[in-house]
């Protein structure tokens, strides 16, 4: 190891970031050495504007990606080399907006009943009951699940934030048979790594098969429960303000954009063609022409 990536290791440490976000802000820093061969410390601004330009141009990597690439670069110049540079010169990629997709309750139950593996069912089930995210919800511990107060406790989420969510009597029920079938000690969706949790690839590839078999149009996975959770929440009158909390969402404007796809607000506005429609004399049943 080199003694420059020991150093950014170690600042990435004691600001507390978490392991997978020190994963990959060491891979990308390493990836931009990689790509001009030479040590971050001799590279300057016009370089990794170059890597920017050739990110977007010929790797075509999305936004995200480009932005934890971003991210990784301002935190080792501004951090660990200390450069006095102003870091908007380092620029994030704009985000694309795109709606999330949201499954309908009877989408929900045709893709759980094309679950066969009761552990991965009780996983998903959870998931989309709770609206965890994937690290989240292979994550659990057995003594997260507290039955007495019919809470999920979420330990160390995103932002390294610990949280509490509902427990559904009926994911209590699901969660006891299968507790009485594995007998989980520790994690409660252990992996076949000995004192390990479930990797997140096998929970994804778990629904991807499930969404396969189930015939759904709508592409499913453990974000898409999570998305149909807050939405599903916020149509049955729930507050913008309560699933903020629920969702562990930092800012309420990053919850309010699932005002963008509840049905009950999009239907609570009427169409302005309904106000003159009796006014429009319809054609005779046959007289149509259909250019």
């Amino acid at each position: 190891m080199t003694p420059l990536r020991q150093r950014m290791l170690d600042d990435l440490g004691v600001r507390n970031y978490s392991p997978h976000t020190q994963y990959q802000y060491i891979y990308y820093v390493a990836a931009f050495a990689k790509h001009f061969g030479k040590s971050p410390e001799l590279l300057g601004l016009e370089d990794i504007r170059a890597y920017q330009i050739y990110l977007v141009n010929e790797r075509h990597l999305s936004w995200s990606t480009l932005n934890i690439c971003v991210a990784a670069l301002r935190f080792l110049y501004r951090v660990t080399l200390r450069k006095n540079w102003d870091i908007q010169h380092i620029p994030y990629s704009k985000r694309g907006r795109k709606l999330p997709v949201v499954l309908s309750q009877d989408e929900l139950a045709q893709f759980f009943q094309a679950i066969q593996s009761l552990k991965y069912r009780v996983i998903l089930m959870t998931a989309y009951s709770a609206g965890l995210r994937l690290a989240e919800v292979v994550a659990l511990r057995v003594s997260d699940i507290d039955s007495g107060r019919m809470v999920i406790r979420v330990q160390q989420g995103k932002g390294k934030k610990d949280r509490y969510v509902m427990l559904s009597p009926a994911i209590l029920t699901l969660l006891r048979t299968y507790w009485k079938a594995a007998r989980p000690t520790e994690w409660l969706f252990p992996g076949r790594t000995l004192g390990e949790h479930l990797k997140c690839r096998a929970v994804q590839t778990a629904c991807e098969r499930a969404w396969a078999e189930s015939g759904l149009r709508k592409k499913v996975t453990v974000r898409s429960l999570r998305h149909s959770f807050a939405t599903h929440l916020l149509e049955a009158g729930t507050d913008v303000r309560t699933i903020q909390i629920l969702l562990g969402h930092s800012s309420l404007q990053t919850t309010a954009r699932y005002t963008h796809v509840s049905t009950a607000t999009i239907r609570a506005a009427a169409s302005p063609l309904e106000s003159f429609t009796d006014k429009i004399v319809q054609p005779a049943v046959g007289s149509e022409t259909v250019a």
